[in-house]
């Protein structure tokens, strides 16, 4: 906060800080009155910076946006968790089991693929914008970049599933209309997630909740038009699956145009351009989803491979308590990648750290209360939403709670190793725990591969957490290896006299 004093340094600067250059300029070079003349440039940018700043400080907050942020997106995400589990809860009531099996592995495959494809652009240009913001660079942010890796991901993916045609329909039990679905909700994701990293770097969250709010608004009144009697059929409840992305493609053009203009008096700053950082980075966030959704869906597609889809359906149901928590979580994650990296950017590792422990206690109690109550209650409440097709054990329901506890934790530790440019090494851990988790499921040493979910994903998970938590305790990576954002700000200071400004924060 500006206070109007005066003082021969521009207030809210520092030349020793992180970022800083020498500011002297020795007279024997005889260039003493030009470094005056770009002294005074310097100070008129910085005037003309901080009053810009200002007014773009209204929308791009610190510790308490992180918070606050988090508060409101929880609501959204929440209630999008929530029509997800009555979705599915209703599914399985109007649907047999073979039927519900079937669109349990659709939705697996739908978000193994989406996840993989389209996440790592929502985390890179969440990471990007905020990391430029931070540094006050609040407008004209690089994203053809992204915009080329997220089509070139697409047009693979559909190039793919052509192929693979006859392959993808026997998944799902022989089904033209579910492939279909399957096809076209993965392309039209892909405005969905772009909107969403967009959304989460500016710091828009309440747009990211109601985002996915609407989609699952959609989704769920498929089902609730099958029982109602206006439809029938596996393909009626399953169309919601493609209609949920499709409703999105209305809103999002809009949203994007209407608040953009929040940016249009900030800072304009040139950056370098992303596409060569920015294609390792996405390529290693792919990797890291991949290693995700294979932890929560491997134990579906094995078991539908190995015995049938009506066993698939039931590792489906059980792992929703996974599922649910986890969509909920995107609200913190979605806030904390941001937040991380303006840390990581201004004020160094001890707020990084504090904001870090918050995430992991809150974690702690959620995961041991989820716990407690699946013992408790577990199997009645099983057998209230998913019908009394399988019986549950409440041992095997609470050992999923613990490894949904362990699954979020390794979530909060991903974010923090994205935030400090170890990407790669992340996706390294990911990849190991999911294929060792995967070769658990297909080994018989149990007989029923519902038992093998229940006892494999919560060791994994907790494998998974023990290795980034030693990550997570390593240095972060120089800045040079970070994306080129990084040094945007530098760069353009650099050129007009050397001094680096940079905000106290």
């Amino acid at each position: 906060m500006h206070t109007g004093a005066t003082s021969a340094t521009p207030p809210d600067t520092s030349i020793t800080g992180r970022v800083a250059r020498s500011a002297s300029c020795s007279r024997a070079t005889g260039r003493s009155l030009s470094c005056g003349i770009r002294s005074l440039g310097q100070w008129r940018w910085y005037v003309s910076v901080t009053e810009r700043t200002v007014k773009t400080d209204e929308v791009t907050p610190g510790q308490g946006g992180y918070v606050s942020g988090a508060r409101v997106l929880a609501v959204g995400v929440g209630a999008t968790g929530l029509l997800t589990f009555v979705y599915f809860s209703l599914s399985s009531h109007l649907l047999s089991a073979t039927a519900y099996g079937q669109l349990s592995v659709l939705w697996a495959a739908l978000f193994i693929v989406i996840s993989v494809i389209y996440r790592p652009i929502e985390q890179l240009l969440s990471r990007t914008i905020a990391d430029r913001r931070a540094r006050g660079a609040h407008g004209n942010h690089p994203l053809r970049g992204p915009m080329l890796i997220q089509l070139g991901f697409a047009l693979a993916f559909l190039v793919v599933a052509i192929v693979l045609k006859p392959e993808i329909e026997e998944l799902f039990g022989g089904s033209e209309s579910l492939y279909l679905i399957f096809v076209g909700a993965t392309l039209a994701y892909a405005a969905s997630y772009f909107a969403r990293g967009y959304f989460a770097g500016h710091q828009w969250f309440v747009l990211y909740g109601g985002l996915m709010l609407f989609e699952s608004s959609a989704r769920v009144c498929f089902p609730l038009a099958v029982l109602v009697g206006i439809t029938s059929g596996q393909d009626a409840i399953a169309l919601g699956i493609f209609a949920a992305p499709l409703a999105s493609l209305v809103v999002v053009p809009w949203a994007i145009a209407r608040h953009s203009r929040l940016d249009r008096d900030a800072p304009v700053v040139e950056v370098s351009s992303v596409v060569g950082t920015g294609v390792g980075f996405a390529g290693s966030v792919a990797v890291i989803q991949l290693g995700e959704q294979t932890l929560l869906n491997a134990g579906v597609l094995v078991a539908d491979s190995v015995a049938g889809a009506a066993t698939a359906g039931a590792v489906f149901s059980v792992l929703l308590i996974t599922r649910a928590p986890l969509q909920l979580f995107q609200s913190i994650q979605t806030t904390l990648l941001p937040h991380l990296t303006g840390l990581e950017a201004t004020e160094g590792g001890e707020e990084f750290s504090h904001a870090i422990k918050i995430t992991v206690r809150a974690i702690a109690v959620f995961a041991g209360f989820s716990a407690l109550l699946m013992l408790l209650i577990g199997p009645s409440l099983m057998q209230l939403f998913f019908g009394d097709d399988t019986i549950f054990g409440r041992w095997g329901l609470a050992a999923v709670a613990v490894g949904m506890g362990f699954h979020l934790a390794a979530g909060t530790l991903n974010q923090a190793a994205l935030a400090r440019g170890r990407a790669r090494a992340a996706s390294i851990i990911w990849m190991l725990v999911a294929l060792g988790f995967v070769g658990w499921m297909f080994v018989p040493l149990i007989s029923s591969a519902l038992l093998r979910a229940e006892l494999g994903y919560p060791t994994a998970t907790a494998i998974l957490c023990a290795l980034l938590y030693v990550l997570y305790r390593q240095p972060p990576l120089a800045d040079a290896e970070l994306v080129p954002a990084r040094r945007s700000v530098e760069d353009v200071i650099e050129g007009s006299g050397g001094i680096i400004l940079t905000e106290d924060r």
